[in-house]
């Protein structure tokens, strides 16, 4: 079975080289080339989006930026100009985005939600000229802020959320942006005056992207320009000082509680140096956080939720390793297949196995850059839960840039949230990465190695991995990974999905770009993964074929994939309540596709349908969600799955339905109403957040969670729990 891995493997290995060539030989423009020199004004700008500040005809200007997609390097359709100024104290951008009449969208109002499919314009930020990690900080014509963090480069963390004021004003043939982007809110180097610089600017109605420095259609840190001319940059003491309470109530029925209680917590930011921050928290309160989609797991192994809390999502970027967890474009690999044997997953802190909350008592965090390294340590103090004792959760991490964009990193942890067993993990990765070579391509190889300690277990507790990628968003891309889990391999703080096996993966795929005609892109792609017990023998295969997406230049999509699984299943699978697969080996396939509406329409959503073989029977997957918004201040969705499965062992039918109503009063208040069901826990979850930013860094809460089982499982629900609480966040900035 290795062998046959191993060939499969040097198979894609094979069409990935064969591939590459032909794209090799154009020979595009160095990002380097393009470099602004700021400049420095006495008096700050007005931030109202009126661009009418007398300041602004002395700053720095630009105008060249050019098409990405559909037609890289092309002139764009709309013309955008760009000014830039700095004082001691933050960044001020301002910019002027010509539009025709008529083809502006605009549907998101509310502060907090997802700007990505209206018009926005985008600055990102490298402060440390690194080309590896960077800031982006996004608007769209309603002033809605949309910022994150860039991790493995090419990826980022939305969720994470910097303070910095931007207003915007509409016109008939154009919009317009003032950006103040706080000092205090970044980490940056102030031996260096040079920073990486990057705009971007989406087209919606024309699916039409626009930058000022890119290569292979790609705008991020890698790519970026230059900014020059900083100096004598303040960040005042330093001090960010975050107190917060929050009131709630809480119920439970049959038998009938009723708790009340007041939570105040409290969060101390300081910066070190102004590359290197502090974080301390008290009695860290999570109740305001959003709540998780919820999954419907039909595999035998655990799903991946992601981190949403605000302590940890701090300079998260840091704590990566190994881009476990990177998308490579890989779609036979499921979201928790690509995690993993990740060797430090926050979420495992201060939530109990059964998703319940766990308090927090205190905590402290050190992150950020010292010359050429990257450091983050934290530690918190988990409060005693379910039989398992209060303790110090840790974790260190280090790594060192080596050259323009490669890095050399290990990393630390101690303590296990869910057992009272002791469990140490240490870690070493390395990243090659090369985003220069002829024809805009990129190359990226890498390695990584853990080995954990658990109270009482001995042996086989390492981990290993390898890849080598090819990435490209034209023309060929692909790439192949393997690694490998050991038998009591155990990341305490970490993600698991399996463990005690080999699993090998590759793809390789082809994106077409017409110059001309209806379709932007036309995109094959063949992938595939195998996994293999480390005693011989297979556990999972899957090979996808996807011989068509085609997209179109309104951002209309049309999506054909097949894929081909294998399973062995060394003990009976108990898939549904009542229905047991036996032990044995299983082969099946399934066929589908899929169409998704431009999201710029009044009108917009995604039907897939999927018909094939399952275990010994057969499966129908629908999938599919609608979303109305007659205008911005009016937004419903409802999203409805459904897994149909007939196997001899017993027919079963699970069925998740989400449904969703927005209500925006203005950009600074809304009122966001979800509900979601599904047919394996019999449960009906409300969330009712009314959300209040009179400006960054300052928010009320009012949230309600109510929840409803149908115990008898007679379509008829009873309350089960609910709580509803009052949260005041408020950040003093010194």
């Amino acid at each position: 079975m290795a062998d046959a891995g191993a060939r499969w493997c040097a198979s894609l290995l094979f069409a990935c080289a064969i591939a590459a060539p032909p794209a090799l030989a154009q020979q595009l423009p160095d990002p380097g080339q393009k470099r602004v020199r700021i400049v420095r004004t006495v008096e700050p700008p007005v931030i109202d989006g009126r661009l009418d500040d007398a300041v602004w005809a002395n700053a720095a200007y630009i105008d060249d930026l050019h098409q990405v997609n559909p037609v890289e390097y092309a002139e764009p359709s709309e013309r955008t100009e760009i000014w830039l100024l700095y004082d001691d104290d933050a960044l001020y951008v301002a910019a002027r985005l010509h539009t025709t009449p008529g083809t502006l969208t605009a549907n998101m109002m509310r502060q907090g939600g997802s700007i990505t499919d209206d018009d926005t314009l985008f600055v990102t930020l490298d402060p440390f000229n690194s080309r590896r990690s960077g800031y982006f900080f996004g608007i769209n014509p309603h002033g809605v802020r949309f910022d994150g963090l860039y991790r493995n480069v090419s990826e980022y963390y939305s969720d994470w959320d910097g303070i910095f004021h931007a207003a915007t004003q509409v016109y008939e043939d154009s919009w317009t942006v003032e950006y103040e982007i706080p000092f205090k809110t970044l980490s940056f180097d102030p031996t260096t005056d040079t920073w990486g610089l990057n705009f971007s600017r989406s087209v919606q109605q024309r699916n039409e992207d626009i930058a000022w420095v890119t290569r292979n259609r790609r705008w991020d840190p890698s790519s970026a320009g230059l900014v020059m001319g900083f100096e004598g940059l303040k960040q005042g003491l330093g001090l960010d000082i975050m107190p917060s309470a929050s009131v709630v109530n809480a119920r439970t029925f049959g038998p009938g509680t009723s708790d009340s209680d007041f939570e105040p917590s409290l969060d101390i930011a300081y910066k070190l140096t102004p590359a290197l921050n502090a974080l301390l928290t008290i009695n860290t309160d999570f109740s305001a956080t959003e709540v998780d989609d919820r999954q419907v797991n039909l595999t035998r192994f655990n799903l991946f939720f992601p981190e949403k809390r605000d302590f940890f999502l701090r300079e998260a970027d840091i704590f990566e390793f190994g881009r476990i967890g990177a998308d490579n474009k890989n779609g036979s690999i499921s979201n928790a297949e690509r995690q993993n044997a990740r060797p430090f997953f926050s979420r495992r802190i201060g939530l109990s196995p059964s998703g319940e909350i766990v308090d927090l008592d205190y905590g402290g965090k050190i992150s950020g850059r010292v010359g050429r390294w990257e450091i983050g340590a934290l530690s918190i103090r988990q409060d005693e839960h379910e039989g398992i004792a209060a303790d110090n959760l840790s974790v260190i991490r280090a790594k060192a840039g080596i050259g323009a964009e490669s890095t050399i990193g290990v990393i630390m942890t101690d303590g296990d949230p869910s057992s009272n067993l002791d469990n140490t993990l240490g870690g070493i990765d390395f990243l090659y990465r090369n985003s220069r070579l002829p024809g805009g391509r990129t190359i990226e190889a890498g390695g990584w190695y853990q080995e954990s300690d658990t109270e009482g277990v001995t042996g086989d507790s390492s981990a290993a991995g390898l890849g080598f990628s090819i990435p490209s968003n034209a023309g060929f891309r692909g790439g192949l990974s393997v690694r490998e889990i050991g038998a009591n391999f155990n990341p305490a703080l970490g993600f698991l999905s399996r463990r005690d096996v080999r699993d090998y993966s590759g793809h390789v795929a082809y994106t077409h770009r017409p110059s001309g005609g209806y379709w932007q892109s036309l995109y094959f792609a063949l992938d595939g993964q195998r996994i293999e017990r480390l005693g011989g023998g297979l556990e999972s295969q899957s090979v996808g074929l996807t011989p068509l997406e085609m997209t179109s230049r309104r951002g209309d999509v049309i999506y054909i994939r097949s894929n081909f699984d294998k399973e062995v299943l060394p003990e009976p699978f108990e898939i549904s309540p009542g229905v047991v697969i036996p032990i044995g080996e299983y082969s099946f396939a399934d066929h589908g596709i899929e169409f998704r509406g431009a999201a710029f329409r009044k009108f917009s959503g995604r039907i897939t349908y999927i018909r094939g073989d399952f275990y010994t029977g057969d499966i129908t997957r629908t999938f599919g969600n609608l979303t109305w918004q007659p205008s911005p201040r009016f937004r419903t969705r409802l999203g409805y799955t459904v897994n149909d499965v007939e196997l001899p062992e017993g027919n079963f039918t699970t069925r998740l339905v989400t449904a969703g109503a927005d209500v925006v009063f203005s950009s600074r208040l809304s009122w966001v109403n979800l509900l979601q069901y599904d047919n394996v826990s019999e449960t009906v979850g409300v969330n009712m957040r009314l959300h209040w930013i009179p400006e960054a860094g300052r928010e009320v809460f009012f949230v309600v969670n109510h929840n409803l089982q149908d115990f008898d499982r007679d379509n008829r629900f009873d309350s089960l729990s609910s709580d509803a609480t009052v949260k005041l966040n408020y950040t003093f900035r010194f």
